[in-house]
């Protein structure tokens, strides 16, 4: 039989399909990705006009409260003096599902945060969980793809699922935190939040910081078994977060950073820029710097909740991205994908603009109802900046990130790296009840994959721990 060889959608040969081009192994992305920027760039339009994933949200204003100043770490204007306060916009989501699936799908749950700072808006896209399923963005909508409905039947596939993890490890840590009893969140308020990637904060010297974002839950963490998950009322996280802030009973979560330093991430030894993984608590701990409170509830669902857009590239001065290589392809993806949803034009609407002055000389496209007038001219540079054009300011930049040494641009393969040891150690620390929870709720999805993913899938629970191997396995052989 023939080989079929992978190609673009212009028929031209695929090299590897695995790994994004990157400036060495920890570096950063480059712009000649041209496979993945097609490859992203088409997957954010197979659906019209739902979102491909984090269909179905809720939302809720709120204010962000600074209790410890930053300004040893950043030119962040939101970030320095303690007491400052921030308006802000969160958006909380199933992932998979569409906007008709249930609030108690197992799982993960978008926890996106819209920071209407001075000087723009500064969002954090995160999830509830401090790890994703991989970690090299080409593989994104073929993850989502394995997740999705069999493109056949429309019906739910546990055998794609673990078809697709069984032959990318990375996604251990992330699937057995889906698996465990923090699957199926109680409610929104009762789970905590993350950036998940690794940002960066820097200061007036130009200095620059690693940082990892936490919001942790004060309503306490509240779960569901997936027994109980399918007698609860399909729109119920939704309800509870909006009966909450209507009775005013407003959620809270402490925001809490671990920061690393750049000498301290070039000798780590984790790669901090790796989303499957953790930064270890022990060396580098929590710092609490504020608390994030919900008080007031949408007015128009459409309007606030449906619309509004979330990238990871609406940065203000003082905080960057990071070398995370799914963090810089979504910096491309997120804003894409909002152009084609919401038009070119989607900062204009409401619940998407800043609450500060806005100034450029972007002009028209479809839904354009601003009326900006930039001293005459649409173009920079231009004669008018003296008399009150738009213009750069040169002490905003971001200061140079250095590459690795003798950094190569080409895929790196990440096939040898550890997956197991974190998602061991997070088996490690469950107790007797959780653990056969975990190795439960595997079994009933893995029980239907084929004989081959099951073996795969069992080496890796082997290689993070025996005894998960052996209740996953105990439990299979019970169900057959």
């Amino acid at each position: 039989m023939s080989k079929t060889i992978l190609t673009t959608s212009a028929g031209a040969p695929v090299a590897d399909d695995n790994n994004s081009i990157s400036a060495g192994p920890r570096g950063s992305l480059t712009f000649d990705n041209f496979r993945l920027f097609e490859k992203l760039a088409h997957f954010n339009r197979e659906r019209i006009p739902e979102r491909v994933v984090h269909a179905r949200g809720t939302g809720a204003y709120g204010i962000f409260t600074l209790e410890k100043d930053l300004s040893e770490f950043t030119t962040a204007d939101f970030l320095s003096g303690p007491g400052k306060m921030t308006e802000v916009f969160l958006r909380f989501s199933t992932v998979g599902g569409g906007q008709d699936s249930s609030d108690y799908a197992r799982d993960p749950r978008g926890f996106a945060v819209k920071f209407y700072t001075d000087q723009g808006n500064f969002d954090l896209v995160g999830n509830n969980t401090p790890v994703f399923f991989l970690n090299d963005p080409s593989k994104f909508p073929d993850f989502v793809h394995s997740q999705k409905k069999n493109p056949q039947t429309n019906l739910a596939d546990p055998a794609s699922v673990y078809q697709y993890w069984a032959n990318h490890p990375q996604s251990l840590h992330q699937a057995t935190i889906l698996m465990s009893d923090r699957g199926i969140p109680l409610s929104y308020r009762h789970m905590h939040g993350f950036s998940s990637h690794t940002l960066s904060l820097w200061n007036r010297d130009g200095v620059r910081y690693w940082i990892k974002w936490h919001f942790k839950t004060q309503q306490g963490i509240k779960t569901v078994t997936s027994e109980e998950a399918v007698k609860m009322d399909p729109a119920g996280a939704q309800r509870d977060l909006v009966d909450a802030i209507q009775r005013g009973d407003f959620p809270k979560w402490s925001v809490e950073l671990q920061i690393m330093t750049e000498s301290e991430a070039s000798s780590y030894h984790i790669n901090p820029f790796d989303l499957t993984k953790v930064w270890p608590h022990k060396d580098f701990p929590l710092v609490k710097i504020g608390m994030l409170e919900l008080n007031r509830n949408v007015e128009n669902y459409f309007a606030e909740t449906e619309q509004v857009a979330f990238a990871p590239s609406n940065l203000v001065p003082g905080v960057g991205a990071s070398p995370d290589k799914m963090l810089q392809a979504r910096l491309l993806a997120y804003q894409d994908a909002h152009r084609y949803r919401l038009s070119a034009n989607f900062n204009q609407i409401p619940i998407n603009q800043p609450r500060c002055p806005i100034n450029n000389y972007q002009r028209d496209g479809l839904m354009s109802g601003a009326c900006w007038v930039a001293g005459g001219v649409n173009f920079y540079p231009n004669d008018q900046v003296n008399q009150g054009a738009p213009a750069p300011e040169s002490e905003f930049g971001e200061p140079p990130m250095p590459l690795e040494s003798e950094a190569w641009i080409k895929t790196h393969s990440q096939d040898e790296d550890d997956y197991y040891s974190q998602a061991g150690d997070l088996f490690q620390v469950m107790d007797e009840e959780q653990k056969n929870q975990l190795a439960d709720n595997i079994a009933s999805g893995l029980i239907h994959a084929s004989e081959s993913a099951q073996q795969r899938m069992l080496l890796q629970y082997e290689k993070a721990d025996s005894d998960y191997a052996t209740r996953v396995n105990t439990r299979l052989k019970d169900i057959r």
